[in-house]
């Protein structure tokens, strides 16, 4: 009996937990998704080339890949007790999606960057 109520109070304990892992990870890109707006807006009314937008998307593909990390967390804490195979079939299709996004927006933001940098040299 008492191995019972600690399985299912573990299984609430996690549950909570994924919760509050996704929920960080949603918050994380909101926020950057609205600091990148404001930025892009700015940055539009200041200066409309393109050079300048590229700043704004470095940040957000940041705080993307960010959010994605967290979200890929609470997905892993949620099959950590007890997985049947389908969850682990389900968690491996969403990692690999997920790790597929961060690598490409990764490669992205690091293209970018190298970009901004040969631009920050070309003008000295």
């Amino acid at each position: 009996m008492e191995s019972v109520l600690s399985e299912e109070l573990l299984r609430s304990v996690v549950d909570l937990l994924v919760r509050l892992v996704e929920s960080a990870g949603a918050v994380v890109i909101v926020v950057g998704a609205a600091l990148g707006f404001v930025r892009f807006v700015a940055v539009a009314f200041r200066a409309g080339d393109a050079a300048s937008f590229v700043p704004v998307r470095l940040d957000l593909g940041r705080f993307l890949a960010l959010g994605l990390e967290f979200q890929l967390a609470g997905d892993i804490l949620r099959t950590a007790i007890a997985p049947t195979f389908e969850e682990i079939g389900q968690l491996a299709a969403i990692a690999a999606i997920r790790t597929a996004l961060n690598y490409f927006l990764g490669r992205e933001i690091s293209e970018e960057r190298e970009e901004l940098e040969r631009q920050g040299e070309g003008k000295r």
